[in-house]
Order: C-alpha cells, then structure tokens, then sequence
C-alpha cells in the first residue's frame, strides 16, 4: 500500500496554464446535478436547466475541480463532465477576462480594475492547486468564469465534445480512501503546460 501522496507537476511555476489538451483542443472540467449534465450528454452542449444568465466556471485541473466537488459527491456537483473545446475559444476567454480580485501588478490604479471587471465577459482568479487528498499546493490553478457573450460562445462555438467522467472520479475516490495513492495518481488525465499566448498572459497575469 501507498500512503504517501505523490506531487502533481512538481517544480511547477507559481502560475501557468496546465490542462489535458492537443494543438487545437484542450479539456476543462464542470461538475453539475443529473439534471444539467444528462440533458448536456445528450446535446452535445450545454442546454435546459443549464442556464446560460448565470456564470459558469470552467477548470482545465481535474485535481482542482475534484477538490471542488468533493470527487462528486457534493450536493448539486454529483456527475462531472470533461469538457473538450477549442483552443480558439480558450484563447479569446482570456484576451477578454479580468481578475476576479484586484491584482496591484496588473493595475496600479483599482479604478481602472473596477472598469475592466464591469466591462469583461470572463473573470480569472488563480487558486492554490490541489494534490490528491485535497491539501493545497505551492502553485497556482486557473479558473475562468465565463457571463454574457462568453457562455454563449462557449455552448454554441467552442465545445467539440463531452465525457462523463463521474465513474473516474469514484474510482480515484476509492483508491484514495484505500490509501492507494499512487494508483491513484495513475488514473489522473495527463496535464501538461498549455502555450498562454503573450497577449493573454499579460490579461490574466500568467507569466
């Protein structure tokens, strides 16, 4: 038996994009009730009860989003879907986020933040990664909320295909509870850094 829980991406930089992606697609993770995600299954994209007004936060860490729904079995989070989309769309969510909270490195003048934030369809904020048992690490995850034009984009334009990857996250779920954390480990989606263009490195305050 395992008991030591392996370091995902050790030497990682405090901030950068890493996500289960290809040249053209990269997968992000949501975790929702039966409802959303049976009626998202059978679409191909999100629809009915999925409500498009509201702010919908996409996570390219399959860690985080477990630490999130409590490997799905939070109320209302119980089925987790990967959702592959466009590197395309990705890109344009972050030419048009801003900072979920003021960040003084990337504007000196909080008014200035203020209107960003009023006017961007995407919000970013950098969250501690997690490791396996939930415990946070050094280096930091994104999560990108999309409103407006964005979620619109997202359901209509950017979405290429979804899993449902609640029965992995059971089983990684097990395992960890057996102690089993390197078989554990093995199961996770294979992230590696994705290439932030420059332009939208600077938004979001990836370096």
């Amino acid at each position: 038996m395992s008991t030591s829980i392996p370091e995902r991406h050790p030497g990682r930089p405090s901030r950068a994009v890493y996500a289960d992606h290809d040249d053209a697609t990269l997968v992000v993770y949501q975790a929702y009730p039966a409802a959303i995600a049976d009626a998202a299954l059978a679409a191909g994209t999100f629809v009915p009860p999925f409500r498009r007004e509201r702010m919908t936060w996409i996570k390219p860490s399959y860690t985080w989003m477990m630490y999130r729904c409590g490997y799905a079995t939070k109320p209302g989070q119980e089925r987790v879907l990967a959702v592959r989309i466009t590197a395309e769309g990705f890109t344009w969510a972050l030419r048009h986020a801003c900072p979920s909270h003021h960040d003084r490195a990337l504007f000196p003048d909080r008014e200035q933040w203020r209107r960003r934030l009023q006017e961007s369809p995407v919000r970013v904020q950098w969250d501690p990664e997690r490791d396996l048992s939930g415990a946070p690490l050094e280096h930091r995850s994104v999560q990108v909320g999309l409103s407006g034009e964005a979620v619109r984009r997202y359901a209509d334009e950017w979405i290429v295909g979804l899993t449902d990857v609640t029965p992995l996250a059971a089983r990684i779920r097990e395992l960890r509870r057996a102690g089993e954390h390197t078989a554990a480990a093995a199961l996770l989606p294979h992230e590696r850094p994705w290439p932030v263009p420059a332009d939208a490195a600077a938004r979001i305050g990836c370096p």
